[in-house]
């Protein structure tokens, strides 16, 4: 069972800490500090958040992606990854793909990922995934619930952080609409989170022992897509016009149901997506 937390400023005190290595007393519990830690999709906008949160802690970072200068590796191929993961202790995957080919990233790269991990002795495989995500009769959240379940099955310790829907993604989908002025936005129940406030859950469960299990983070609010796209307007000062969009069938239900919401997350943040975007916008 993964321990709950304080629904305010983070998680809870009653999570474990491994009992060998250099310890950081800073909090009531004892963090491991000084680790090597690979960061899978570490140049991606939360992964970039994590490895600024890591190396504030005092951990050795490497990032690893197709782009990357030091550390290149393909999840599609395994190129790379022995090299890239020789002598860490912690791998944290936060890659992403949404194309029509994302489960040979997400999927078929992280069995990939793991076997490279078991052969270099990594005792903790962090993965990222969506709240609600096992609920949603789409392929993009299909292929990150089997994702979760290949993790699951793993050769390696694990545990789960899911979040909730960014504000940047919502923002990078509307922001899309301007071009021709329209914003189709479906009737569905979110429940936004800046991926600031999701970097240090990340980087806190990666210096504790492998959970088994998930944590779930979720934004400060839940809100109609429809009620955000007009924050959105309002903020943005775009005059791009509203346009409902049924979504008929099981996909509408659920995304009506609020299934990528989280009524009791193990972690809640604090800043609503109106004063995201304000920030973001100045």
């Amino acid at each position: 069972m993964v321990p709950k937390a304080d629904r305010q400023s983070g998680l809870g005190d009653d999570l474990s800490c491994p009992s060998s290595g250099r310890l950081s007393r800073a909090g009531r519990v004892p963090r491991l500090v000084g680790m090597r830690i690979a960061i899978a999709g570490g140049t991606g906008t939360l992964g970039r958040r994590v490895a600024e949160e890591l190396r504030s802690r005092g951990h050795d970072v490497r990032v690893l992606s197709r782009s990357s200068a030091e550390y290149r590796v393909d999840l599609t191929t395994g190129e790379g990854l022995g090299a890239a993961l020789e002598g860490c202790h912690v791998v944290i995957d936060v890659t992403n793909n949404s194309s029509r080919n994302a489960a040979q990233t997400l999927v078929d790269g992280s069995r990939r990922l793991l076997e490279a991990e078991q052969a270099a002795g990594v005792r903790h495989h962090v993965g990222m995934s969506i709240v609600g995500c096992e609920k949603v009769p789409m392929g993009y959240f299909q292929v990150k619930a089997e994702q979760e379940r290949v993790v699951e099955r793993g050769p390696v310790p694990w545990s789960l952080v899911r979040a909730t829907q960014f504000h940047e993604y919502l923002a990078t989908m509307l922001d899309a609409g301007t071009r021709w002025r329209i914003l189709p936005v479906p009737r569905a129940t979110l429940q936004t989170i800046a991926s600031a406030e999701v970097a240090p859950v990340v980087a806190y469960v990666a210096e504790g022992v492998p959970l088994q299990g998930r944590v779930d983070v979720a934004g400060p609010e839940v809100a109609d897509a429809r009620q955000l796209a007009r924050t959105w307007r309002s903020v943005s000062r775009h005059r791009a016009l509203l346009l409902p969009v049924p979504l008929p069938g099981k996909l509408g239900r659920a995304l009506r149901g609020g299934v990528l919401t989280a009524e009791q997350p193990d972690v809640r943040g604090t800043t609503r997506f109106k004063e995201w975007l304000t920030a973001a916008r100045q």
